[in-house]
């Protein structure tokens, strides 16, 4: 969901930017109308996140997926290693994607648990040789979240964080480098931000592809070939929001006040239950069944009906999913909730 008030402002404007004469979306990237956009995108990313000098914030393409293999062509410079902690989905395909380019371990792993927690780590799990360690912070299929940074030691710690970002203050001088798509957060798919230190650039894989080269990108200010202009204006108009709402701390009270109040109700009751341990419960993503795969597809279908769409759990865990990204207001949760009330007395289960 994107915030009301940011589509106002770009529905006012989609048909003339400014004094322009254009739509963002028929300027062109070099030209004096788009410089502002941009730039002002991320001097505002940087403001909102604390980004300290020494990143740089590049605006690339690909989604997060595409950087399951920028990371190690970057990255994977030094000793060829690299240990991965796998929580979900996304950190295995990363850690899949990473294993044609070097010697790659598992470090940690919640998989034999169905990914209903994230794994815990101590500095001794990680090779010290590891030319960097890599995560996934939120896992939106299995509803699970890392709630403190590893300790990596002099290791870059990397991070995706495309279905959590600016969901709440972040420590970026923790980590080597962070990237997200930016689809759950930010603005429509299409640009990807990676946010990385300035001594993990320029020595990437002499074969690497020009668009996957983080000293490149930086080298041309995110413009090397055409970006996803649109996306990045959309993007700073969220982020100049997330700003004018008092940033990152603020954003985070009020998703802590929504997830608080959907998980509440489902431990006060008997009818759903979440499979996650609950100090890895996420934020945005939360996971709940009912017991019985029927009703469960019952659920998403008379909730789609009353108008709260895309519950369905995904099919790799089935069950509900409700993802309750920045802009979902907490009046959206309560309704949810009622819901789901009313749905369990309407429909008893016959263990209930």
């Amino acid at each position: 969901m994107l915030p009301p008030e940011v589509l106002e402002r770009a529905q006012a404007e989609l048909l003339c930017r400014g004094n322009s004469g254009m739509s963002v979306m028929e300027m062109s990237h070099r030209s004096p109308d788009f410089e502002p956009i941009i730039r002002g995108a991320e001097a505002s990313l940087r403001k909102l996140m604390q980004v300290p000098d020494n990143y740089r914030i590049l605006f690339m393409q690909g989604g997060a997926s595409t950087q399951f293999a920028a990371v190690p062509y970057n990255l994977l410079n030094k000793n060829k290693c690299a240990d991965y902690i796998i929580s979900g989905q996304f950190s295995k395909k990363a850690y899949q994607e990473a294993k044609k380019y070097g010697d790659i371990a598992v470090a940690a792993s919640s998989a034999g648990s169905n990914f209903t927690f994230v794994p815990k780590t101590a500095r001794g799990d990680f090779r010290p040789e590891a030319d960097y360690v890599h995560l996934c912070w939120n896992n939106t299929i299995y509803g699970t979240r890392f709630t403190e940074i590893p300790d990596t030691g002099d290791i870059p710690l990397v991070a995706d964080m495309s279905s959590c970002i600016l969901s709440e203050p972040v420590d970026v001088s923790r980590f080597g480098l962070i990237y997200a798509g930016a689809q759950k957060n930010i603005a429509p798919a299409g640009v990807t931000i990676v946010i990385v230190r300035d001594d993990l650039i320029g020595h990437a894989r002499p074969d690497t592809p020009s668009m996957f080269d983080y000293a490149l990108m930086a080298e041309n200010e995110s413009m090397y070939n055409t970006p996803p202009c649109f996306c990045i204006y959309m993007a700073g108009l969220v982020f100049d929001w997330l700003l004018d709402m008092g940033g990152l701390a603020e954003m985070q009270a009020r998703n802590q006040k929504k997830a608080a109040l959907l998980y509440d109700y489902i431990d006060s009751q008997h009818y759903y239950t979440s499979p996650v341990e609950p100090e890895c419960r996420s934020m945005m993503n939360v996971v709940f069944v009912t017991g019985v795969p029927e009703l469960d597809k019952l659920f998403a279908a008379e909730a789609a009906k009353a108008g709260l769409k895309n519950l369905a759990g995904h099919r790799v865990v089935g069950g509900m999913r409700a993802s309750i990204y920045n802009a979902v207001p907490l009046e959206g949760v309560q309704a949810l909730v009622d819901f789901m009330a009313q749905f369990a007395k309407d429909h008893p289960k016959e263990d209930n």
